[in-house]
């Protein structure tokens, strides 16, 4: 017997085969990332390539499942290679630590891949990577916004351009209309984001940080896991 046997009872032989050989690239794997290769792994997913620059900080305990005080200052690459390992010891896991721009995504081969999963913040990167991956005709899903916001149910599974509500998702929609990108499988939720009690400032940018909690961001994560897996064993 073996650790995904339980998953195996529900998927059968084949589709679980198809989820161990996929090839899978995450970009971001913090809040919504994290418990996206959480759950990947979990499902029997093997090859990973992570990729993020960021180390642990105090204020990702409340919501990373990667980040406890003996992680602070820890690359969550690094961590999250650990953690994956720990239950899935056939697992081969690439990491990059790398902040992703415009100019060094080229380094990335999407055609080396599966699926492509972007978990970033920065939306100047999620409208490149879903434009890369478009044009690559690569299977791409995009987290949008999970800030601010207190109520897990109201996420969903859909396309950018049946997106409302999200503040992100119309920066998008805007600019991959204009690119010439035709859809975008995103995970969203249009729940309002909720107005702080007072603001937050990031000591590098400058920018008030978003409001966050335990279950919003996990709960976006594990939805994008289950799609992925999805696609993949259809």
């Amino acid at each position: 017997m073996n650790q995904f046997i339980r998953t195996e009872l529900l998927l059968g032989k084949d589709k679980m085969n198809k989820l161990y050989n996929a090839k899978i690239i995450i970009f971001g794997v913090g809040g919504v990332g994290g418990f996206v290769c959480e759950a990947l792994a979990r499902s029997g997913v093997s090859n990973f390539t992570l990729v993020d620059k960021d180390t642990v900080s105090i204020s990702n305990i409340n919501r990373q499942i990667i980040a406890s005080f003996d992680s602070i200052g820890k690359y969550k690459v690094d961590l999250m290679k650990e953690r994956i390992l720990s239950f899935n010891k056939n697992a081969k896991v690439a990491v990059k630590k790398a902040f992703i721009t415009k100019d060094n995504l080229a380094e990335f081969d999407f055609k080396e891949f599966d699926y492509v999963i972007d978990c970033i913040d920065t939306i100047s990167t999620k409208i490149e990577i879903a434009c890369k991956a478009y044009n690559d005709n690569i299977r791409v899903i995009s987290a949008m916004g999970a800030g601010n916001k207190l109520n897990p149910q109201g996420f969903m599974v859909t396309d950018i351009y049946k997106t409302e509500m999200d503040p992100l998702a119309k920066v998008l929609r805007y600019e991959l209309r204009k690119r010439g990108v035709k859809k975008l499988k995103v995970v969203y939720s249009k729940e309002k984001p909720l107005k702080q009690d007072y603001p937050l400032y990031d000591s590098e940018s400058g920018k008030v940080v978003p409001g966050s909690n335990a279950w919003v961001p996990a709960s976006a994560g594990l939805l994008i896991a289950s799609a992925v897996v999805e696609d993949l064993t259809k």
